[in-house]
Order: structure tokens, then C-alpha cells, then sequence
């Protein structure tokens, strides 16, 4: 057998031997959400027909030609009882793009489609785009919403680091064809991590923001917005509403994020959203949880404190280390729950929980008291009633 020969058939092999392995739930879980064994998507997910060129007369080598750098930050759906993610995939070259994975099941098995997702430029071209936020809406159409990133054409000589993010809008029937829309306008100067809520309210589509002065820097934006326009195909808003502010020594000081749309419940609605701290060693990215009005879905009513998930083990290290991220969720009628997230840019996990578990975690658990004393006191309320209980 001759060297492409025998490397096509060993990079086969193992990749097939990936793809079809089993996950494994975590023991000793928190009660909340089970972790699994495995990440569910990873570079080397990526089909072999993506990175190699299959043709011996142009590659005796069978050596890579476009890499795969790194898979994360998915959307996710139900469709047909199958589970689909729409990943971020980054090549080599930094630039990123949008592809298909499918599973049975949804913690196992995700198997890539042979051809990413064409997605549609507007007349300004995007650079990048990443993070699909994914949302069977009540008008009949999955709408994704994505970041668009464009280099800032105000930045001074000689900079070529500073870009300019918007929100990308595109919609599909069946995750294979895509119709792009223009991107959202707003007020702010940048927009990223923008989300669709699933239902029109006072008969208008409804967004959650993230308005930011600048491409990294919040300044005096950020937090988590709202706000409602009366056309998706043209989508402006013109006034954002700051429903779940940053604050100062907590989980969400420097930044915070909506995750994917919320779910429905008879509680209200769930939301998972991201908070970044800052530390001695960078930015630290953490998963939380809370709960708002089903009527008036920008009113939280409970705020659990503290993360829902941070990275752990494997997770914290990676292309930005000690990161977790989510924009992808499932739930199903029967009220489980499959929590899609990424560590470190680098991967992508499940955590699977349910309704229930997910309500009595946001209805029961206390909020930040914000001072380390309260902290204390809260703590030890908790202490009392257990020793009275065990008495």
C-alpha cells in the first residue's frame, strides 16, 4: 500500500471510529444538568472530504490542505425528531463559517453534512460571521441570527484590528437553502449576541440586544437589551430597553449576553445567557440562568445567583482559555432539555437537564446579595435550616 494509500486509510478509520462512539453521562452530577464524557462536535468532526484533497495525482501525500482549527458556539434544533446543530466552524485562516451536524439522539453521534451552509452576502460583504443563534418562530419561519464582522472603516492608519459587529438575519425552511435579510439596525455602534424571541409581542418580532460602544469594549453600553420592530425583512429598532444589567464583583461585571431564545414555560420564561468577568488571567466567560414575565418576557422575575455552568477540566483550556459559551438550546414537549455549549472556542458539550430541574433551580435558588457579609449570612441561613431539619 503506498503513503496516500495507507494515510487515507488510517484518517478514515479513526474518524469513523469518532463518530461512532458512545457518550457517557458524568456520575455525581449537581442536581441541576448532567455533563457528559465527551464533547458532542470538535475539529476533528469535521468530515476528512472538508481538509484533504482525495486525489493522489495532486496530493501523493494525502496531506491537509484546508484545516480545521476549531467547532463551537452552535445553534441548535428539533426538526423531523432528529437534532441538528448549525456550528460555528473556524478554518486555519481564522475565518469562520457555518455547517450542519445531525444526531439520533442529541449527545452522540453528530455527524457533519458534505457541504456547509451557503450563506448569502448583503452588498456590503461580511468578513466573518459566527455564533447562530437558531429560532423556530411562530410566523412559520427558522430564523438564525448571527454576528457579522466587517473591519471599521473609521479606524485610524495603520490599524487593522478594529472591526465593526452587527447582527446578520437570515431565514430557512430547512436548514439547506437560506434567505438572507438585511441586518438589524439600531442605535448602537456595535450589536452582537442578538437573539429572537419565538413569538410576536404587541404583534411586532422582539429582540434581545447586547448594545456595545465598542467591537470589545462595552463602555457605556452592555447588558442585556430589548427591543421590538414592526418588520423582520427590514428589522430596526428604535428604542433598546436594558433588562438585565452588568454589576459591579459579580459573574456579569465586564459583559453579559443572551444566549439562545428562551424557553417557554408555565413558570415564564428560561433564559441561559453568558456573564464575563475580569481576571489576573484574561476574561473569564460563565453560563446563568433566569426567569421572565410570559406576558411582558423583558420583566425577570427570578435571578438565581452565582453561574448555572463554568468550564471544568478539559474545558478550561483551549483557543481562549477558561471560557464557556452557550447559544444553543432544545427542549423537548416531554421537557427534557439539551444544553449545547462550547469551552475555550475550541469545542462543543452537552449538559441535559429538564424543565422542571431547570424552574426549581431559578425559583429556589437565592439571588446575589452582593456583599460579602449578606453572602455569609445567606449561607449560613442555609446551614440553620439543615442542622434544624437533620435534628
Amino acid at each position: 500500500m503506498n503513503l496516500f494509500a495507507e494515510r487515507k486509510q488510517t484518517l478514515t478509520e479513526h474518524y469513523e471510529q469518532l463518530i461512532s462512539r458512545s457518550n457517557e453521562k458524568l456520575p455525581n452530577g449537581n442536581g441541576i444538568y448532567d455533563r457528559y464524557k465527551y464533547p458532542v462536535l470538535t475539529a476533528e468532526h469535521a468530515p476528512l472530504i472538508w481538509r484533504y484533497d482525495f486525489n493522489p495525482a495532486t496530493n501523493p501525500y494525502f496531506a491537509e490542505r484546508l484545516g480545521i482549527n476549531a467547532v463551537l458556539n452552535p445553534g441548535a434544533i428539533l426538526l423531523n425528531g432528529k437534532y441538528y446543530l448549525v456550528a460555528r466552524v473556524e478554518g486555519y485562516d481564522r475565518k469562520s463559517f457555518f455547517a450542519v451536524a445531525e444526531s439520533e439522539n442529541g449527545i452522540d453521534h453528530f455527524r457533519f453534512w458534505d457541504h456547509p451552509v451557503v450563506m448569502p452576502e448583503t452588498e456590503e460583504p461580511d468578513t466573518n460571521v459566527y455564533d447562530m443563534r437558531l429560532v423556530q418562530h411562530e410566523d412559520g419561519w427558522i430564523y438564525g441570527l448571527f454576528c457579522t464582522e466587517r473591519k471599521d472603516p473609521d479606524a485610524p492608519a495603520g490599524d487593522i484590528s478594529s472591526a465593526v459587529a452587527q447582527c446578520g438575519i437570515a431565514r430557512t425552511k430547512d436548514l439547506v437553502s437560506w434567505e438572507r435579510l438585511a441586518d438589524l439596525k439600531s442605535k448602537s455602534p456595535q450589536q452582537r449576541n442578538v437573539v429572537l424571541h419565538p413569538e410576536f409581542i404587541d404583534g411586532k418580532y422582539a429582540f434581545y440586544t447586547r448594545p456595545q460602544d465598542g467591537f470589545i469594549s462595552t463602555g457605556s453600553g452592555g447588558g442585556i437589551g430589548w427591543g421590538l420592530s414592526a418588520s423582520i425583512e427590514q428589522a430596526c429598532i428604535e428604542e433598546e430597553l436594558i433588562i438585565d444589567e452588568r454589576c459591579y464583583h459579580t459573574i456579569k461585571e465586564v459583559k453579559n449576553g443572551q444566549g439562545p431564545a428562551p424557553i417557554r414555560t408555565d413558570k415564564g420564561w428560561l433564559h441561559i445567557a453568558h456573564g464575563v468577568r475580569g481576571t489576573a488571567a484574561g476574561l473569564r466567560y460563565v453560563l446563568y440562568v433566569f426567569l421572565s414575565d410570559l406576558q411582558e418576557p423583558y420583566r425577570i422575575t427570578h435571578r438565581p445567583g452565582g453561574h448555572f455552568i463554568a468550564p471544568q477540566g478539559e474545558e478550561r483550556v483551549g483557543d481562549v482559555s477558561n471560557v464557556v459559551f452557550c447559544n444553543g438550546v432544545i427542549a423537548k414537549e416531554n421537557g427534557e432539555v439539551f444544553i449545547y455549549y462550547a469551552s475555550s472556542d475550541t469545542r462543543i458539550h452537552v449538559a441535559t437537564t429538564t424543565i422542571d430541574r431547570l424552574l426549581d433551580y431559578c425559583m429556589n435558588t437565592p439571588e446575589d446579595p452582593l456583599r460579602s457579609y449578606a453572602c455569609v449570612q445567606q449561607r449560613i441561613q442555609l446551614i440553620d435550616r439543615n442542622l434544624e431539619f437533620i435534628k
